[in-house]
Formats: C-alpha cells, structure tokens, sequence
C-alpha cells in the first residue's frame, strides 16, 4: 500500500519531469469550476431536461462551487504543491475528468434510470446524501485547517472525535449520490477504483503520520476509520 501511494505521488506530482509551473489546486478547481457548465452543456447536447438531469447538474454543479468557496477561505495544503506539467494533465485525465464521465452516463441515457425506489424517493435520498457530506467534509476540512493554523498536532475532538477521516467520508457521500443518480456498473467502477487507489492510501499515509504522536493507540482504539467503531 505504500509503494501505491509512493506511485500516485510520483505521478500526480514529478510525472514526466521539468518544470513545475502549476499548483495541484489549479488542477482540482478547474475541474470544479467547469462542472457546472460541463454538465448543463450535455444536457444541451442530448436535449436531456429531465428532473435527474436537473437534479445532477444542482448537485454536482453546485458541490463544484462550495469546494472553490472552501479552497478561498481555508485551502488545503496538500494541494498548494507545484507539479510538472505531465503530473497535472494525468491528474485530470486520468482521475477528475471521470467525475465528468459519471454525469454523462445519465444525461447521455434517452430515459431515466430504472432506480431501485420511487425517483422522487431516490432523488431524495441523493439531494440528503450530498447535503451531508457537504457538511462533513466542509466541518472536517475547516476544523483542521483552524486548529493545526494555531495548535500543532493530533486533533482528536469535533467531527474528528469518533472519525479519523471525516473529510474522506464526506467526499465518499457526496459522489456516492452522484453515481447513486447515474445508476449504471460504470460510474460504481470509476468511484471504486478513485476510493480504492487514491482514497485509501492517503488515508494510510495519514495514519502513519499521526503515529508518531503518544496519544494515537488510545484515539485510534476508540475512533472509527470511516465510521463510529469501524
């Protein structure tokens, strides 16, 4: 698991060498920012106004705006990083340009989804999914950024008292309901492979950070991975 992560640090950072012209972030808000139109452009494209289609393009698109919102007020360091050139062409072609894929697999349909419930039952069930890890991700990201900006080390406490990675739930939430929307082998292919090649081995990575510090054995005993006591 560390030589994967050791991997896709290589290529999301010196792939191909030279200069590093660009930081992570620029990468990551492009795609953001350009969801919004991306999507309501395919809805042009294949005259797809459906209430799915509608409801992705609120979801997505606006989960787009509240990221470019959080990385002004409290950015991440990890993506303020320089990277080649190579390493941010393969970082969106090869990860966030498949976000866009998701919404194509339902706005490209001529027909809705067969969904498992009632639509107005599922979409539902996505707008809740969504909202929440918004909220999860954005508490989680913000505590962090506020409380290592004036108190260096483990942060045990908040949305971090029974999660160690609240802000990798939240973002496993909010795509969930978009492949949840989309309901196709595909889009749970795509969201899979992201959770399983870069999710987990930064989560990985993480934890063995905060081994370094005395109280981590007890906080990890009784504070779940992605959830309470798991």
């Amino acid at each position: 698991m560390q030589s994967l992560k050791q991997l896709t640090d290589y290529l999301t950072t010196d792939f191909l060498g030279g200069p590093k012209p660009w930081k992570f972030a620029w990468i990551i808000n492009f795609q953001k920012a350009g969801t919004f139109l991306v999507v309501a452009w395919m809805m042009y494209v294949y005259q797809n106004y459906s209430t799915a289609a509608y409801v992705y393009l609120a979801l997505h698109g606006s989960y787009g705006l509240v990221w470019l919102i959080k990385d002004l007020s409290f950015p991440d360091a990890n993506w303020q990083r320089k990277i080649t050139i190579g390493a941010g062409v393969l970082a969106f072609f090869a990860v966030l340009f498949w976000y866009w894929v998701i919404a194509w697999l339902l706005i490209s349909q001529a027909q809705t989804p067969n969904y498992p419930l009632a639509d107005n039952l599922w979409f539902a069930l996505c707008i809740a999914l969504c909202v929440l890890g918004c909220v999860v991700m954005i508490a989680a990201d913000a505590q962090k950024h506020y409380t290592l900006k004036y108190h260096k080390g483990l942060i045990m406490d908040g949305v971090h008292r029974y999660i160690r990675h609240p802000n990798y739930l939240g973002e496993v939430m909010i795509y969930s309901s978009f492949g949840l929307l989309a309901w196709h082998w595909l889009a749970a292919v795509i969201l899979l492979s992201v959770w399983l090649m870069v999710f987990v081995p930064n989560m990985r990575a993480k934890e063995r950070s905060l081994s370094r510090y005395p109280e981590w054995q007890a906080y990890r005993e009784r504070s779940g991975w992605l959830l309470p006591f798991l």
